[in-house]
């Protein structure tokens, strides 16, 4: 980030801003280098606050939520992060449908178990799933063959082009693991959710979450991961597809496949993210050779890299075929 742009934060966000942050510890996986500059939000009322001023001022941002599918480059982000700490929530269980309205920026599975006390069922896949809420929606989260555009009622955006407004499920165009606003980014915000949910025995909505819960231990590796790497393929698993090229296993410096589950890299301990993305295009690489099968990418990639990465990172975060 330039000199001058710093000097316009520092004057708008005197008490706020930070500068020159190490972003590993704004990730699941561990990894990041450094960022310019950060401001935390802590609710949607000041994110918008701060969205329309940063458009005003014309400096490129980032929102980070949870930092789940997120790779962060080791040479660290030049643009100013937002870390979405907006985690309001309120549940109206005196309304048919009940409904959840929820800032962006709280936390999926915290979402999934407070309307698991009410007894609201729907979210009982969630209950495991790092990330925030608006990460979730942006991204149409999902696991156990549920998604959140299943309960997805409404969003209220903040977009460049049109001030506030409301999003019905439609605006979104969902697809599997994806959005409009992941298929082509644009200048909009995700500011609350609401969803609707059902009335169901709290102790049958607490069991379906601790089977869940289970799955996932048996399945999917402990560790610093980005989650999923690829979505499944019709008809397939990304991971058995992996597992078949002989790739469980393989490491890059620190970062490896897991051996217990092939769409998962782990951090084994200081990996560095080239490494991690090197596995990704391998991953890819091997699977189209092997079953003429381009896998779709889960997960988000940002930050500084070297030219020769650019035109990958730019499919890899529109979800398209490498």
């Amino acid at each position: 980030m330039d000199e001058a742009s710093l000097n316009l934060l520092r004057k708008h966000f005197p008490n706020r801003l930070q500068e020159n942050v190490q972003m590993n510890n704004y990730s699941t996986m561990n990894i990041g280098g450094p960022a310019d500059a950060l401001l935390f939000v802590y609710s949607a009322i000041e994110m918008e606050k701060y969205i329309l001023k940063l458009w005003e001022l014309c400096i490129p941002f980032l929102i980070i939520g949870g930092g789940s599918n997120l790779l962060i480059s080791d040479k660290g982000i030049r643009e100013l992060v937002v870390i979405n700490r907006a985690h309001n929530i309120h549940i109206n269980t005196q309304v048919t449908p009940p409904t959840i309205w929820a800032e962006s920026g709280a936390s999926l599975s915290q979402v999934a178990r407070q309307a698991a006390l009410r007894g609201l069922s729907g979210l009982e896949w969630a209950a495991s799933i790092p990330g925030t809420i608006g990460g979730a929606v942006y991204g149409n989260a999902g696991a156990f063959n549920k998604e959140i555009a299943l309960n997805l009622t409404a969003a209220e955006v903040l977009q460049k082009s049109g001030g506030k407004t409301f999003w019905q499920k439609d605006s979104f165009q969902y697809s599997y693991r994806s959005s409009i606003l992941k298929r082509k980014p644009q200048e909009t915000v995700i500011l609350t959710v609401t969803l609707e949910l059902t009335r169901d025995k709290p102790d049958k909505i607490k069991n379906e979450m601790e089977a869940n819960h289970q799955r996932r231990l048996n399945t999917q590796p402990p560790g610093p991961s980005l989650g999923s790497i690829f979505r499944n393929p019709d008809g397939d698993k990304a991971g058995r597809l992996i597992e078949a090229c002989g790739l469980k296993g393989k490491r890059i410096g620190a970062a490896e496949i897991s051996p217990l589950h092939a769409n998962f890299i782990i951090n084994t301990g200081n990996a560095h993210a080239q490494d991690v993305l090197e596995l990704v295009l391998l991953v890819h690489q091997s699977v189209e050779a092997k079953f003429g099968i381009k896998l779709l990418p889960e997960i988000q990639i940002v930050g500084e890299w070297d030219a020769n990465y650019l035109p990958s990172i730019q499919k890899i975060n529109q979800g398209i075929p490498l």
